[in-house]
């Protein structure tokens, strides 16, 4: 082949590479062409590390975006989490979760624990590996949940926002029990946890325990109908320990809020259907 030729050919392949719209491989191009003349990798090296090099930049654009989409207020992981700080939790049963298979199963996991403890760590890294396998995650805090339905509902568009939030292979729910939930706003949430009931998965976190959920969302019957559903196909996490965002300053804070803080939420008796065969150890 003439220098000429040669030349031609690359141009050619420049052009397809612009026209494929992989500009990944268009900027590695000349690099691999030298390392080629170099007699560092032959012709199906080359061909190989180009395209892994543009479906590693197609993916890492794919989980940008996906993980824009889900609305997570943060982006965090299970290897930045310190296990060492809460020696209750269960290191390999986390890891196990990161497995996804709850998600396939359509269950809900629940974290509860003190404010502090990394709830929302973990809920935001399970979500982030969700992500990076391909799944549709939605997150948000149970007020800004409520507040969306409840403006549905007032437009009359509450089936098609619900319809949307079914569409989520995993709906993070976060801060229950943070904040008073409006009036009404149990109900609507019912409603939701209804549509996605054995459809699709959820993960929970809140600082109150399941005994507690009549005052949280203000209505006891609401409350039972919600836990029947919720702890069916369930994987409850209990995290005991004190807040990590407060280790460094715990002696300023008061004794009795102290106390109040490393209090865990009461595990609740056994709600809802009975477990099914083969069906995970908190589930039932």
């Amino acid at each position: 082949m003439t220098l000429a030729t040669a030349s031609s050919r690359v141009d050619n392949i420049r052009h397809s590479l612009i026209g494929l719209k992989m500009p990944r491989a268009l900027e590695m191009l000349d690099t691999t062409l030298r390392r080629i003349e170099q007699g560092q990798i032959d012709g199906i090296e080359a061909l190989d590390e180009l395209l892994l090099e543009e479906l590693s930049l197609r993916e890492n654009r794919r989980i940008k975006a996906a993980l824009r989409m889900a609305r997570l207020p943060t982006v965090k992981t299970l290897a930045g989490f310190d296990f060492s700080f809460q020696p209750s939790l269960d290191r390999n049963r986390i890891m196990a979760l990161a497995g996804l298979d709850f998600i396939n199963r359509a269950e809900v996991v629940h974290l509860l624990g003190p404010p502090g403890t990394g709830k929302s760590h973990l809920a935001t890294a399970l979500a982030v590996e969700a992500v990076r396998a391909g799944k549709l995650v939605y997150f948000i805090p149970l007020a800004d949940l409520v507040a969306q339905l409840a403006k549905a509902e007032r437009d009359g568009t509450l089936r098609e926002r619900i319809r949307f939030l079914c569409r989520a292979s995993l709906l993070v729910v976060d801060e229950i029990g943070y904040l008073p939930v409006t009036p009404g706003g149990g109900n609507l949430f019912f409603q939701l946890v209804n549509a996605r009931y054995e459809k699709g998965a959820m993960i929970l976190t809140s600082n109150r325990g399941f005994a507690e959920w009549g005052e949280v969302f203000g209505d006891p019957v609401v409350a039972t109908a919600l836990l029947d559903r919720l702890l069916h196909h369930a994987v409850v996490v209990q995290i005991e320990g004190s807040s990590y965002r407060m280790r460094e300053h715990a002696a300023l804070v008061p004794e009795n809020l102290r106390a109040n803080a490393l209090t865990n939420p009461p595990m609740p008796k056994r709600r809802g259907r009975p477990p099914t065969k083969g069906q995970s150890d908190q589930g039932g």
